[in-house]
C-alpha cells in the first residue's frame, strides 16, 4: 500500500514516515509528484486543511494521502498565530522571520504570561472520501530568545518548563516521543495498522468458485 504524504518539506515528511512507520506501506512525498499543486491552505481550522490538502492530492494521484496542518497557539495572542503560524511574518514558511516576529510580539510580556501550545491535526484520504483525522497537543511556553539548533518552526523558541530546554535543544528521538505531532502520529498509526490489516486480509481471500457452465439444451 502507497500512501502520500502531502508535504514538500522535506523535515517534515521525514519525521511524519519515522512516526507513521508500519510494514505494508510505501511512503511517498509531493517531491516525486512534481506536477501536483497543493491545495491551498484556506480553511478555518487545522482540520479543514489537513482535509483540504489530503483530498487533493489523493485525487491528484490515485493514492491515498495523509496531510497535516498544524501551528502555534500563544494565549496572551488570543490563540494567534494559530493556522496562519508557517506565514505569521508574511512569507510561506520563512521560520527566521516568524521566530522575530513572535519574539517582537511578546517584547512586554513576562515569562510566566508566554504560555503557549503546539497543535497539529493529521488526516487521511481515499479521494473525496475521509478515512481518518487525529489531533495532538504540546503544551509550553515562548522562551525570550531562540535556542538550539533542531527541528524547524518555532522550535528554538518553545520552551518546555519540565525539560528546562526549547524544542530546538531536545534530541531528536525525545521530540519524536512528546511533540504535538508524535502524538497525532501515534493516534493516526492505529487507524493505519486497521487500514493495513483489512488489505492484507482482503488480498488472502481465495478467488471465488466459478460455477460450471450448463451445456445449451439440445
Amino acid at each position: 500500500m502507497t500512501i502520500v504524504i502531502a508535504t514538500g518539506n522535506r523535515y517534515k515528511f521525514n519525521e511524519l514516515v519515522d512516526l507513521l512507520a508500519l510494514p505494508g506501506i510505501e511512503w511517498r512525498s509531493l517531491s516525486d509528484f512534481p506536477d501536483t499543486t497543493p491545495a491551498e491552505e484556506s480553511g478555518l481550522t487545522y482540520a479543514a486543511n489537513a482535509i483540504r490538502k489530503a483530498r487533493a492530492v489523493s485525487i491528484a494521484t490515485g493514492l491515498l494521502a495523509l496531510a497535516d496542518d498544524s501551528g502555534i497557539e500563544v494565549d496572551v495572542l488570543g490563540g494567534k498565530p494559530g493556522i496562519h503560524s508557517a506565514r505569521f511574518a508574511g512569507e510561506h514558511g520563512d521560520d527566521a522571520a516568524n521566530n522575530a516576529k513572535m519574539l517582537k510580539s511578546l517584547r512586554a510580556i513576562k515569562p510566566i504570561r508566554r504560555t503557549a501550545r503546539y497543535r497539529c491535526v493529521l488526516a487521511l484520504c481515499d479521494g473525496k472520501k475521509v478515512l481518518a483525522v487525529t489531533e495532538g497537543v504540546w503544551e509550553g511556553r515562548i522562551a525570550e530568545e531562540p535556542k538550539g539548533t533542531g527541528g524547524f518552526g518555532y522550535d528554538p523558541l518553545f520552551y518546555l518548563p519540565t525539560r528546562k530546554k526549547t524544542a530546538g535543544q531536545i534530541s531528536p528521538a525525545l521530540k519524536q516521543r512528546i511533540s504535538h505531532r508524535s502524538q497525532a502520529a501515534l493516534r493516526m498509526k492505529a487507524h493505519l495498522r486497521r487500514l493495513t490489516a483489512t488489505v492484507q486480509k482482503s488480498s488472502q481471500k481465495p478467488p471465488a468458485k466459478r460455477r460450471p457452465r450448463k451445456e445449451p439444451a439440445t
